[in-house]
């Protein structure tokens, strides 16, 4: 079955004319407008700033224009920012610079400074100043030492300088600082020095804590070795004055008791008499006592 063909008119000039004039038309006087996300939309007219649209869909008649305006995180970029330290130490550093515009001077910065809110140009200026005039508040040695203080002083001060120009600082990552070669070479010298100083005062430290040990231990040594013979020594005394006093007492009692010795003695001797036979010694030693002689017999 063959479908019946419909029967177009004639595609004439007047009608060419006609349709673009209608896609024209439909094209300028399109009044459908999208602010996508992270972004404001500028709406001007003539020329001039009437209002700041939200993100979502905007309707303008024909004689308004919206142009897009980011308020997203930007970055910029400064490579080798050059300064100088408070002893004229030529220095170089590399940062990068987030920030973004404060949606409440959106339309003070599309007006005077950017139309799509980069200002990566003004911050990279303003940057470099900051960084100049922060480093010359310091000493080189001070610059490596307080690296911490200085990125808060370049923090501080590029925040008060980008609020200038509406836009409000993230965050700033500061890389580290270079020097000239001669002075870098000085520094690692320096700091090689101060290690080897450190390592020879730790080492005379030891030995000194060593030598003070040794003196600690001959000292207790000594105090020990003379309690004891101190103690030794009050030990014999003692011996000593315990034996005179025993001498003292015992002849003390010799001297109160003679009578009673002499009588022992007789009492001895007589007993001796009694058991003698009468019968002399066959052999007599010089000093023997002879018990008793009868010279009359």
């Amino acid at each position: 079955m063959q479908l019946p063909q419909l029967a177009l008119p004639p595609a004439t000039p007047r009608r060419i004319a006609i349709l673009v004039g209608a896609l024209l038309l439909v094209y300028f006087a399109w009044p459908f407008y999208s602010v996508p996300t992270g972004s404001r939309g500028v709406i001007t007219q003539f020329g001039k700033i009437v209002g700041i649209e939200g993100e979502g869909l905007a309707v303008l008649p024909p004689w308004q224009k919206l142009s897009n305006f980011s308020i997203r995180a930007e970055k910029a970029d400064i490579e080798n920012a050059e300064g100088s330290t408070s002893d004229t130490q030529p220095v170089k550093v590399s940062m990068t610079v987030r920030y973004s515009i404060a949606t409440d001077r959106v339309a003070e910065v599309f007006e005077k400074y950017s139309h799509d809110g980069d200002l990566s140009s003004y911050v990279q200026t303003a940057t470099q100043e900051i960084f100049k005039a922060v480093t010359a508040k310091y000493t080189a040695p001070d610059l490596i030492a307080q690296r911490a203080k200085v990125s808060a002083d370049i923090n501080a001060a590029l925040r008060d300088k980008l609020a200038l120009y509406g836009a409000q600082v993230i965050n700033i990552d500061m890389r580290n600082f270079a020097f000239s070669d001669s002075y870098m070479h000085a520094i690692n010298d320096k700091v090689t020095q101060e290690q080897l100083r450190l390592a020879a005062e730790n080492k005379l430290k030891t030995v000194e804590a060593e030598q003070k040990q040794k003196v600690a231990i001959a000292e207790a040594e000594a105090n020990a070795r003379k309690v004891q013979a101190d103690g030794e020594a009050y030990a014999n005394l003692a011996v000593a004055k315990a034996q005179a006093e025993a001498l003292r007492l015992q002849n003390a009692a010799l001297a109160q008791n003679r009578d009673v010795l002499e009588l022992r003695r007789i009492e001895v001797e007589k007993t001796k008499a009694e058991k003698w036979d009468g019968a002399l010694p066959s052999s007599i030693y010089a000093g023997t006592p002879i018990p008793f002689l009868n010279v009359t017999k």
